[in-house]
């Protein structure tokens, strides 16, 4: 079997600016998501691109429009008719655009219905307080649609029923969405959208502030802080009846780390080891090649997953034989849809003697929408030239999936984990598996404690030891973690390992792509 292809799995997802050409795709959606309403004239549009391109956003999938975004910049006046939706936006065209105002208001936010629950708004929210952020304004406004009104305008008021759907007690299409995502309620617009039936006219006026707005400068150079979410699953290996249970279990995980917002979600070291449970095959070495079988469907269930759930998953690491060679490898599936993979470099004895697994020969290190990071796997964390490499590289976190089978096992992890973070002023996070597989060989009892660690120093955890689980127990941790503070920690700490490196006594010398390389 060659090497698969991973671009055959990956969904191109595509943040970018509203063009000009895709008007066509854009009245389509329209007419699909907002069924009885004028869609826009395709002067509104160009007017809104022209005015304010940065403000228009679009999510494209496969090179499909699957969603986009429409703003503008406005002076924030108390006494402004809100409730005019047509003089606010002056009726979609934004010639009113004021480059010096302080708030964003939103004139639109659409999701083509094929592809909801995938959490493209949240993308589109998230990319509008960014534009807040670096145009240091001070809010953003939105007048949101409350389509669910209609099926119980006859039993409740308007805002009878937007207090139950702001209480949980009812759901609303949008307005659940829109203070899921910050936004909070201000009042009630009427005759926002008189064509709009199935809101009866209505719409909310929603707020979110810009906590890192500067009133004494208009721009800012750079964050103070730049937190990166960090979810990290310490998965319980179980006996399962297929795949689907599997899908199941992983799904529930992703799912929960990104209603938590996190950025990445790590998976421990060959969990997949699971589905050994429902097969019939007994040894080792043709167990593991069965196992390698299940590559595809892993690659498309995390990659649909990412994508779905908005989040940049680490899924552990699964058994591949390209070219008739059983290799262990990590693969990073982004949340835009795009994949990356790290094949495990040292081996283990028992993984070569039971499985026949052969070495990677190169530390990758991935750019990601939150920083540069690696990927070691188990093993390789405990040799310190590996992570020399990956920090020479630019990588500000690294991930470790693993798999161990005694304490003695995972405390290796453990401490050489918590060395590297000392050596090269970065974060690790380490995944494992816990639980026992009784009929599955070399994967049959384990032992895990799975932590995100930190340099030592005073700026940090007092151990080290930012968050980690209970031994032995499945659940998730969750953690932010500041690249700004590691950086500047890598520049002004205590001690400066990386940088007081003796390099005219020793160096690293690694061979890559045919090339020998120093550090």
């Amino acid at each position: 079997m060659p090497a698969l292809d991973l671009s055959e799995f990956e969904w191109k997802t595509i943040l970018r600016p509203l063009r000009k050409d895709d008007y066509d795709a854009i009245v389509e959606m329209q007419k699909v998501c907002f069924p009885g309403m004028h869609p826009w004239m395709r002067e509104q549009i160009e007017s809104q691109i022209n005015i304010f391109p940065e403000g228009q956003i679009a999510v494209e999938i496969d090179g499909q429009l699957v969603a986009t975004s429409s703003s503008l910049i406005l002076q924030y006046d108390p006494d402004m008719a809100w409730y005019d939706w047509k003089k606010v936006a002056d009726d979609g065209y934004i010639r009113n655009h004021n480059i010096r105002g302080d708030t964003l208001y939103g004139i639109e936010i659409m999701v083509h219905p094929d592809f909801r629950g995938m959490k493209l708004a949240r993308r589109l929210y998230d990319a509008r307080k960014e534009l807040c952020r670096e145009l240091n304004l001070r809010r953003m406004i939105i007048g949101g649609r409350i389509p669910g009104y209609g099926k119980h305008a006859e039993q409740m008021s308007a805002r009878q029923y937007v207090d139950q759907v702001c209480a949980k007690q009812k759901f609303d299409p949008v307005l659940t969405a829109q203070i899921a995502n910050g936004f909070a309620l201000q009042g009630l617009l009427p005759n926002y959208f008189p064509s709009d039936e199935a809101s009866r006219g209505y719409a909310t006026f929603l707020e979110w502030r810009n906590l890192d707005y500067m009133p004494t400068t208009k721009r800012r150079s750079s964050h103070v802080i730049e937190p990166i979410r960090l979810a990290v699953v310490q998965y319980a290996l179980r006996t399962i009846t297929g795949f689907d249970e599997f899908a199941r279990q992983c799904e529930f995980f992703i799912d929960t780390a990104s209603e938590y917002h996190s950025d990445f979600v790590l998976f421990p070291e060959l969990f997949t080891t699971q589905l050994l449970s429902c097969t019939n095959v007994t040894r080792p070495g043709h167990a593991a090649r069965h196992l390698a079988e299940y590559t595809p469907q892993y690659l498309d269930l995390f990659t649909e997953m990412a994508v779905r759930y908005d989040i940049n998953v680490i899924g552990g690491s699964q058994f591949v034989v390209e070219n008739g060679t059983l290799f262990n490898v990590s693969y990073l599936f982004r949340r835009d849809g795009t994949l990356g993979k790290q094949y495990k470099i040292h081996v283990t004895p028992s993984e070569r003697k039971w499985w026949g697994v052969a070495p990677g020969s190169k530390v990758e290190v991935f750019d990601t929408d939150c920083g540069r990071v690696a990927i070691l796997i188990c093993y390789d964390i405990e040799f310190p030239e590996l992570v020399r490499i990956a920090a020479n590289k630019g990588a500000q976190i690294i991930f470790v999936p693993f798999n161990t089978d005694t304490r003695h096992g995972y405390l290796r992890i453990r401490h050489c984990s918590l060395a590297r973070c000392v050596e090269n002023h970065m974060y690790v996070a380490v995944s494992g598996c816990t639980g026992n597989l009784p009929f599955v060989e070399n994967s049959d009892i384990h032992y895990a404690q799975s932590a995100i660690f930190t340099p030592a120093d005073a700026e940090f955890a007092r151990d080290a030891i930012a968050a980690e689980t209970n031994a032995n127990i499945e659940t998730m941790i969750i953690h932010d973690v500041d690249l700004e503070q590691s950086r500047r920690h890598k520049l002004m700490g205590s001690v400066q390992n990386f940088n007081d490196r003796r390099t005219d006594l020793y160096k690293v010398v690694y061979q890559e792509d045919g090339e020998e390389h120093k550090i």
